[in-house]
């Protein structure tokens, strides 16, 4: 029971009844204290028949502290009693289940035991010892250090700390099936001078007359979003063969092509409706045989025929050779290199002035540019490539499976490394690398050489076809310079990209490039 202090009001007082079969039986209160003139007393008691009784503390003058009992007195209540009555619901029926899981999984974890960290023991040095020894070699590290600072061996060097990429792998596979639904070839691939559209040249180079023959320029925007390989951004429809194709050198879209009838035909491909620009025609001073390569130069377009060309030199008895290549100097914009038909490259340059001796009809003079003729493949060259990084170094690739490294300055190639068992088409030299360049065999491979690896077989050996159908050309990006472009019997175009190995420069390669073309003097 909870007593109040005095002078703190009663507390309300609490009904508890007890019923038997329906019937009141007993109510119990508790109340609160109450104060009246004599000591303090408790209301208390029982009500059975609505008799109320009080029972007091006799003899207490304060309320009794808690837990001391007093004497209890019984007073009739004569005051009627306050009751708080409360109901109580019937019993609550309540159910105990248990759930066990079927398995059940104990694991513990259990530290090592901590190893102490003891802190070695420092050795005891000799210091005296230690510094005459450095005294001693003193000298000698200083010389060896001062002999590598005036080495070169690592002139050129840049750190790079790119990851390297092993591997070359195929980009993009392109092809318009109308074009290889005829069986034609990629005879010509060329990238335009944003790098990022190839186009390609659709004919045949196998035996067979193709005069009348229709047949397709296609270009594919590679950056364009949502590319589709089997459906180029652009087609051009060709009444005869195309056998070569040049972007111009500054007009991203405009486009030039030789034809197995001997025209030379101009386009724009971003004009689809009307893409046709200019041609030739055919006149007396216009090409009566196929145009086997269109050249971009820097004042505009370069245009070559195959056959003849005019030798002021003639090899074998010959006045006129056939032309089938031909490549421009980086360093001097009047000096080329010719491929002919009977395996010998030409030097040649726009300034000659001897007049041509031929009976070719022609409304304008003809000069006879070669200057010197170097010694020759075992059959017709079928490509020239001129160093970007040396002037006087170019390469040619021909019929007998050869390239051939020659120097300006000499007939005797530098060096002759044998590809193929079957015909090379196609060489060019990197654009970025010095000592790299690739070929297209006639085996179905496009193979890279790295020339400060290993000057008698290729690095790299790419597959470009499965039933090794021949690879007729190839050209690397000069904006994109890890990508390279080669076109197969197939009709298919494959972008492959080059890995680092093929495109960041080595330490000393320039100064490795032109000790292989001091060679000459040798």
């Amino acid at each position: 029971m909870c007593y109040p202090t005095p002078g703190e009001a009663p507390a309300p007082a609490v009904a508890e009844i007890v019923r038997k079969g329906g019937n009141v039986s007993t109510v119990y209160i508790w109340g609160g204290w109450v104060k009246g003139d004599g000591p303090w007393a408790v209301a208390l008691g029982s009500i059975q028949t609505g008799e109320a009784h009080t029972w007091g503390l006799s003899d207490s003058p304060s309320p009794p502290s808690p837990g001391t009992p007093r004497g209890l007195v019984s007073t009739a209540h004569s005051a009627p009693l306050r009751v708080v009555r409360s109901c109580q619901t019937a019993s609550i029926a309540t159910a105990e289940k248990a759930a066990q899981t079927r398995k059940h999984v104990d694991a513990e974890v259990q530290t090592e035991a901590p190893v102490p960290v003891s802190v070695p023991p420092t050795s005891p040095h000799d210091d005296p010892r230690l510094a005459a020894f450095l005294r001693r070699v003193e000298a000698m590290v200083i010389r060896e250090l001062n002999k590598n600072w005036q080495s070169h061996a690592f002139d050129g060097f840049e750190v790079n700390w790119t990851e390297q990429q092993p591997t070359v792998t195929c980009l993009h596979t392109l092809g318009y099936p109308p074009a290889q639904g005829q069986g034609l070839h990629v005879t010509s691939v060329s990238w335009n001078t944003t790098g990022s559209v190839v186009a390609c040249a659709y004919g045949r180079l196998d035996d067979g007359d193709w005069s009348t023959l229709k047949s397709f320029v296609c270009a594919w925007n590679l950056d364009r979003r949502g590319l589709n390989p089997q459906q180029p951004s652009a087609v051009v429809e060709v009444p005869s063969a195309v056998m070569c194709l040049a972007f111009h050198p500054t007009q991203p879209s405009h486009v030039a092509g030789g034809l197995y009838s001997g025209e030379v035909l101009v386009w724009d491909v971003s004009n689809p409706e009307d893409p046709l620009l200019w041609r030739t025609g055919l006149t007396d001073d216009t090409h009566t045989d196929p145009v086997y390569q269109v050249r971009a130069w820097a004042a505009g377009w370069i245009l070559w025929l195959c056959p003849p060309f005019i030798s002021p030199q003639p090899p074998r008895g010959e006045t006129e050779v056939g032309a089938t290549a031909v490549a421009f100097s980086s360093f001097d914009p009047r000096l080329f290199v010719l491929g002919t038909e009977g395996g010998f490259p030409l030097k040649c340059s726009l300034a000659a002035e001897e007049a041509a001796l031929t009976r070719m009809p022609s409304s304008v003079p003809l000069r006879a540019p070669a200057q010197l003729t170097f010694s020759p493949h075992g059959g017709p060259i079928y490509s020239v490539s001129c160093s970007p990084f040396h002037r006087n170094l170019f390469l040619s690739a021909g019929t007998d499976g050869h390239i051939h490294l020659y120097s300006m300055l000499q007939a005797q190639p530098l060096a002759s490394l044998q590809l193929s068992h079957k015909y090379l088409f196609a060489v060019r030299w990197s654009p970025v690398r010095p000592l790299v360049f690739a070929a297209a065999s006639g085996e179905g491979d496009v193979q890279l050489f790295d020339l400060q690896k290993s000057s008698q077989k290729p690095t790299v050996s790419i597959k470009q076809t499965q039933d090794e159908s021949p690879v007729y050309c190839l050209e690397f990006n000069r904006q994109q310079t890890q990508l390279l472009a080669a076109g197969d019997a197939e009709g298919t175009v494959k972008v492959w990209q080059l890995s680092t190995e093929f495109t960041e420069q080595g330490p000393r390669e320039t100064e490795d490039l032109e000790q292989l073309a001091a060679e000459v003097a040798t």
